[in-house]
């Protein structure tokens, strides 16, 4: 798969509320990176297995109903993407709206994601959008 195609395939798996499913894109030695991540979350997951755990209770905490905007950058490196994304949903303990943006750069091999750098604020954020039971994941 193309990084777009295997993009594509992440955010309807996450409208689908597969968190498996989206580990499953990645490699078996793939990373995904938080570069602005708050004090007690993780910033970096060394392997499908470590974000396949990192999402575990994502659908307990945010209910993702659409992706609202997206833009895909191609790169001069037909492996890496950079996208820009913004979903829509709702916090599942609260029930207040949720709606964030986010720009990663997604660098893919053989059909797998090896490197995901996720860029998003954590501006706002609080106890109830903490699905990584405050950095215990």
């Amino acid at each position: 798969m193309t990084p777009r195609e295997l993009l594509d395939k992440a955010l309807g798996l996450l409208l689908a509320k597969d968190m498996s499913g989206f580990a499953d894109l990645w490699a078996i030695d793939g990373t995904m990176e938080f570069p602005f991540a708050p004090p007690g979350w993780p910033t970096r997951l060394d392997s499908r297995e470590a974000v396949r755990e990192y999402l575990r209770g994502y659908t307990d905490v945010y209910d993702i109903k659409d992706v609202c905007e997206q833009t895909v950058h191609e790169t001069a490196d037909p492996e890496v993407i950079i996208a820009e994304i913004e979903v829509d949903g709702v916090l599942v303990r609260t029930g207040q709206p949720y709606q964030r943006r986010y720009i990663s750069v997604i660098t893919v091999r053989n059909g797998h994601i090896v490197g995901y750098r996720d860029y998003w604020s954590p501006l706002g954020m609080t106890a109830d959008t903490d699905f990584t039971e405050h950095g215990d994941a």
